[in-house]
């Protein structure tokens, strides 16, 4: 690919230098500043020389990294992944019923006419796809919910736009409507309003909102101030306001305590034991896209490569549903016991060792995944034989290399066509424009630099440290327990 670069540049300086309204033939006038000219594109020609010689570097780097073999690699996997992930399927039942219980107290406190109507939870995430490796588990469940009559929900994607800007790929907006679709202005002058009768603009004088206890204070409105768009922000603080009071009815019944785990994870929850241990998970309020599997969520954790949204009404579009849908899906045609999740549990596990090391860069699982649902629509399915880890392995880790050099690692599903029919993608995202998930190295050097040393020193770090686990399983490195908030 960088080979393929370099040529391309080339063309196109010898293209310019032999251009002949830049350089007339033998009986034309010859600019007087002609030598100064090839000098500086001779100048410029060597510096593509240098950076083509640096990425042809950076590449042989991985090339010659000696991965262990496969029975090392596979008597690591099983004793330091494998082992570990075990009790999974308990974790999950265990969350499972719990969050039931909690989103059918939560429906018995709300007012039917004027509070959103939960929907059935929807399990995301690496804990949902059996790839997940850190400890503790940690089950990542979406909770759709629509809005009380008289009112509907329209997502408006930005992708959809011509003129999109770079910084708004992959966000879009909620507006908020009367159930025939007209804007949502104000039914308060359309009809009379009972006491519980809901106003999105307005507190209580015209309506109160959900969980406000007639409150008339503008944060207790869910949509932004002078507009008929959804806050995010303002949603997130109602669903928590929701759940304290859905565990406050329902609290005597269990022998543990729940309170807010990390804040600058939106959902983040803990169930506390009163043995000290405690059991992490998040539940975040989701809307869905008409009929589809699309979701729109009201923020990702803060992460130093995820760019922050530029207006305080855009919600993220999660294609999480859809991931864990194109991973059953590819699995039926794999081999039986195909590497593919073994690779990506693996460089998970070395990314997570490597940021006790040296701290957190700018690569996270959610790019693992991404280069892995790559490689899968790129490979024959032979190639996901077990026998095969090793190389695969390597794929997958040189997959990261280059677009990490190239700076480019587009989102697999958004503007990607070679997404199969059978996924059912909503056409707007077919149409969209492919999204760079690495555009914000181009933005922040000093981040894309942390990132790519922490990257080699994950890639010579990995021989030892797979040696190193096979033979015993250290403690998970030492880190201060997030803050928690009571509910």
């Amino acid at each position: 690919m960088a080979m393929g670069l370099f040529r391309v540049c080339l063309v196109v300086v010898t293209a310019i230098i032999n251009h002949p309204l830049l350089f007339p033939r033998e009986n034309a006038t010859v600019p007087e500043n002609e030598e100064e000219f090839i000098r500086k594109m001779q100048e410029h020609q060597e510096k593509l020389q240098m950076e083509q010689l640096r990425l042809e570097e950076e590449l042989s780097r991985l090339e010659g990294l000696p991965l262990p073999n496969r029975a090392t690699l596979d008597h690591f996997y099983e004793h330091c992944i494998r082992s570990a992930t075990g009790d999974a399927t308990r974790t999950r039942e265990f969350v499972e019923g719990f969050v039931d219980d909690l989103l059918e107290a939560l429906r018995s406190v709300c007012n039917w006419n004027t509070d959103m109507e939960m929907e059935d939870f929807i399990g995301v995430g690496s804990m949902y796809e059996n790839w997940q490796v850190e400890r503790p588990l940690l089950c990542h469940l979406f909770v759709p919910f629509i809005p009380p009559e008289p009112y509907s929900f329209h997502p408006e994607f930005w992708c959809s736009s011509l003129s999109m800007p770079l910084e708004r790929q992959g966000y879009g907006k909620i507006k908020v409507t009367l159930a025939d679709g007209d804007p949502l202005g104000c039914i308060c002058d359309k009809t009379k309003l009972g006491e519980d009768m809901l106003c999105l603009l307005h507190g209580k004088t015209r309506g109160a909102w959900p969980g406000s206890g007639g409150s008339s204070e503008m944060e207790d409105l869910l949509c932004s101030r002078e507009s008929s768009y959804l806050d995010p922000t303002k949603v997130m603080k109602w669903f928590q306001m929701a759940l304290t009071r859905a565990w406050h009815r329902i609290a005597h019944k269990y022998e543990f305590d729940l309170a807010f785990g990390e804040l600058d994870t939106p959902g983040s929850l803990k169930i506390k034991f009163r043995s000290g241990k405690f059991m992490p998970f998040i539940l975040t309020p989701v809307i869905q896209y008409n009929d589809s599997d699309l979701y729109f969520i009201t923020q990702l954790p803060k992460e130093p490569c995820v760019e922050a949204p530029a207006s305080d009404t855009d919600w993220i579009l999660s294609f999480a549903v859809y991931e864990r849908q194109f991973l059953r899906m590819t699995a039926k045609g794999l081999p039986e016991g195909a590497c593919h999740l073994s690779c990506l549990q693996i460089t998970s596990f070395l990314l997570s060792k490597q940021s006790c090391l040296t701290g957190p860069s700018g690569l996270s699982d959610y790019h693992l995944k991404t280069a892995l649902l790559h490689l899968l629509l790129s490979r024959p399915a032979a190639d996901w034989k077990a026998s095969q880890l090793d190389v695969r392995l390597r794929d997958l880790l040189c997959f990261l290399e280059r677009s990490l050099l190239e700076k480019k690692l587009y989102h697999f599903f958004l503007g990607n066509h070679k997404v199969p029919e059978t996924m059912g993608l909503p056409e707007v995202v077919s149409r969209a424009e492919p999204l760079n998930l690495f555009r914000p190295f181009v933005l922040q050097r000093t981040l894309y630099h942390n990132t790519v040393h922490s990257f080699y020193e994950m890639l010579k770090n990995t021989p030892t440290l797979i040696s190193e686990y096979s033979l015993h399983v250290p403690s998970d490195c030492a880190s201060p327990p997030p803050k928690a908030v009571a509910l």
